[in-house]
């Protein structure tokens, strides 16, 4: 599994992990979940994504069960709600992840999208998680270069690491402003939602077809084909869900070989990215 610096943090991170988002339900789709993070697991996505969001902290849960026994080989990450983004209410809200997922520290705490409380506030906390060991890393999600700079300015004696923001063929406006600032600045981009959801290209669309002919050319899947296109930025990074055990390994080989430039070329114009500045899309 192809890893790369995360951030200024230096800390070696694969660039494909693993995401959380509705991942709970019955019992044999949590079993079957937490089989798919193992094996992700094994494989080398050790990035885990979580947040106490999903499913009201179930997903949490679950993603406890899968790192058990093997927390020391996860870089495990985990967000706040911005309602609970007050400076205790952060506090609480971290110890609360924590006991759901039966650690004693977080990789990285996010705040998951911009908060009506004060970002100073909200940074006071992940300054003191920090430096209480609760956290290694702080950082955001969902925030434009505005936003990052601000949430910067509020961290003063500690810096931010990584912002995690909806990123998929469909989607690529970030690469206009936002990544070549997280760059510049040693902050990671993870990039959430990487196949669209609802914008999956049609297999039989222009850009579908354009995706399939690649695939066929490398011995890779669509799927594939999109992870690696992706995650070709330095310092970008993406995290497809774990749901079950063929898809997960199937994101597996998502990396570990290099499309050409023509075949980048080719992506390019199936799926252009914007030609100006675009508000950030979030999910």
């Amino acid at each position: 599994m192809t890893q790369r610096p995360f951030g200024w943090t230096g800390e070696q991170v694969p660039v494909i992990g693993q995401g959380t988002w509705m991942i709970e339900g019955a019992a044999d789709a949590e079993r079957r979940s937490v089989d798919a993070l193992r094996a992700g697991i094994d494989l080398g996505l050790t990035h885990v994504d979580t947040a106490e969001m999903y499913g009201d902290g179930r997903a949490e849960e679950i993603a406890g069960q899968a790192i058990a026994g093997r927390r020391d080989k996860v870089f495990l990450v985990s967000k706040v709600l911005p309602s609970n983004a007050s400076y205790e209410g952060t506090l609480r809200a971290c110890e609360r992840s924590l006991q759901r997922l039966g650690t004693d520290r977080l990789d990285l705490y996010l705040l998951h999208w911009e908060s009506d409380q004060p970002i100073r506030e909200t940074m006071r906390a992940m300054a003191q998680l920090i430096d209480e060991g609760q956290i290694r890393f702080a950082g955001v999600s969902n925030f434009d270069v505005d936003r990052v700079r601000a949430a910067q300015s509020a961290l003063p004696n500690h810096r931010l690491a990584s912002n995690q923001v909806l990123y998929h063929l469909g989607e690529r406006g970030i690469e206009r402003t936002l990544i070549p600032y997280c760059q510049a600045q040693g902050i990671a981009v993870v990039g959430y939602t990487p196949f669209g959801r609802a914008k999956f290209p049609r297999p039989d669309s222009p850009g579908g077809c354009v995706l399939d002919a690649i695939a066929q050319r490398h011995g890779r899947t669509v799927r594939q084909v999109i992870l690696n296109f992706l995650t070709r930025l330095e310092g970008v990074f993406t995290i497809p869900k774990a749901g079950n055990l063929e898809h997960t390994r199937e994101n597996a080989g998502g990396t570990g070989w290099v499309l050409p430039p023509e075949d980048i070329a080719a992506i390019d114009r199936a799926f252009p990215a914007p030609s100006r500045a675009v508000p950030l899309a979030m999910l």
